[in-house]
């Protein structure tokens, strides 16, 4: 009889220790995790030197609260600020969280409530952010949502144009869903939106929870792109484990932002500052991230030549270590049966199979990763 809730389907594996690209559970089996812990774990499980500020942070103090001065909140926020262009930063404890906070400030910076996001998106489980979700499943059964969201096809250039007016405070969207099927956005699409928001006076709001730091190969996935946001949401691989969430905003936003407006208690907790710290210092090296674009072409190549005759896979597509495998059947079962082969992946929607593997895994784990899903998927095909 269990004591929690059951908000989780949870898998019938239970960690014991982890370290790099893999997991151990508690009955002994070996995994390989390309799951990241949902796109988190963007240096592996155990980095040392992610380790190592954790500890010493933990030598020192783990909490006072942010009435405070905070040099590591200041040093995180400073390698943020710069490598986006974005020159303000306010810490949370996660990606909803920093979503929450992206919402409230673009509602107060232009004095308007109407949020255009994209149907298939997802931006969190609180009520604002399931609000600004464009997924009906995420929904159900907890009444009228919020009505200032309302919600457009992804990458749909006149949809976009009939829906953003001068009563528009923001557009609000990811440069690939995640939740929503791997899908990456144009720079058709961006362009409309950035022109829009500049002639209407809306902001606009990239969502990089699942995308950032790292992920796609470069520091945030809106650097693949010609586009220029007003505000960033961070979370997931910020902390590599550790939680911590981000919002970051232009200049012209400060002020509307100041003491009292916002708040969070926990938000830049020392630890997990301490986390995002190494954790920046390791992604954010131009070495680091040509290896994660080297790893992207050899997994989409690997990938490309596995299923280049297959009738069951769709599609392959993503950026970076971000990709999805579009197949003709639902994936629940192959997700069910790598597992049993020691593989670790994720669903993204029904008939899409996600991968997330660490920024970190060598290529003899993506040669892994890629021989298992084809043994597994061509079973299908000769039954």
């Amino acid at each position: 009889m269990t004591a929690l809730f059951q908000t989780y389907a949870r898998w019938d594996i239970e960690p014991k220790k982890a370290e790099g690209a893999w997991m151990t559970s508690t009955e002994g089996k070996k995994y390989l995790d390309f799951t990241s812990g949902i796109g988190v774990l963007n240096v592996g499980h155990q980095h040392p030197a992610v380790k190592k500020a954790v500890k010493e942070q933990l030598d020192s103090f783990w909490h006072v609260s942010n009435l405070f001065k905070s040099s590591g909140q200041e040093r995180v926020a400073r390698l943020l600020a710069d490598k986006t262009g974005l020159s303000r930063v306010f810490f949370a404890n996660s990606g909803a969280e920093a979503n929450e906070a992206a919402i409230k400030l673009a509602r107060k910076a232009t004095g308007r409530s109407k949020i255009i996001t994209c149907t298939q998106s997802f931006h969190g489980r609180t009520f604002a952010t399931m609000g600004a979700t464009g997924q009906d499943k995420v929904k159900q059964g907890f009444g009228p949502m919020l009505s200032s969201f309302e919600y457009v096809p992804f990458n749909d250039v006149n949809a976009i144009k009939k829906a953003v007016d001068t009563q528009t405070a923001a557009v609000m969207l990811e440069i690939v869903q995640g939740e929503g099927g791997i899908y990456v956005v144009q720079q058709e699409y961006l362009d409309t939106i950035q022109t829009i928001c500049r002639e209407t006076g809306a902001l606009l709001i990239i969502d990089e929870i699942q995308t950032g730091i790292g992920r796609t190969g470069q520091a945030f996935a809106f650097q693949h792109f010609q586009v220029k946001p007003d505000i960033v949401t961070l979370a997931k691989g910020l902390g590599n484990g550790l939680p911590i969430g981000a919002m970051l905003g232009s200049e012209a936003l400060a002020d509307y932002f100041g003491p009292g407006s916002h708040g969070s208690t926990f938000g830049g907790n020392p630890v997990s500052v301490a986390a995002a710290e190494a954790v920046l210092q390791i992604v954010f090296e131009e070495q680091f991230l040509q290896k994660v674009s080297e790893k992207s072409a050899y997994l989409f190549e690997k990938l490309h030549t596995a299923f280049k005759e297959s009738n069951e896979v769709q599609e392959i597509r993503g950026i970076g270590l971000m990709v999805g495998i579009e197949c003709t059947s639902e994936v629940s079962g192959y997700v069910k049966e790598l597992q049993n082969v020691g593989i670790l992946v994720l669903n993204a929607g029904p008939k899409v199979i996600r991968l997330l593997p660490p920024l970190t895994a060598e290529f003899t784990e993506i040669d892994l990763a890629v021989e298992k899903i084809s043994e597994i998927l061509k079973i299908k095909e000769t039954v």
